[in-house]
């Protein structure tokens, strides 16, 4: 899979993984929807993301967490 709008810059925000290598990190939108925000609210807060970047955001964070283990506790 590959990200188009996802970008990665050692001397932006600490190389964390941002939006179009604006200092937007890709954390912050997969926050803003796991609170509950829409599409249309996150993009009225950072006008300059468009829908797309959203949905890449959270393409981006899915696949992320498809490639790595998580220490999670078992259920009871």
């Amino acid at each position: 899979m590959t990200f188009d709008r996802i970008t990665v810059d050692p001397d932006l925000m600490g190389g964390v993984p941002t939006i179009r290598g604006m200092r937007i990190p890709v954390a912050t939108v997969v926050s803003m929807v796991a609170d509950g925000m829409t599409v249309d609210e996150i993009c009225e807060d950072l006008p300059d993301l468009t829908p797309e970047d959203v949905a890449e955001a959270l393409r981006y964070a899915a696949e992320s967490v498809r490639e790595r283990q998580l220490p999670l506790r078992p259920s009871a």
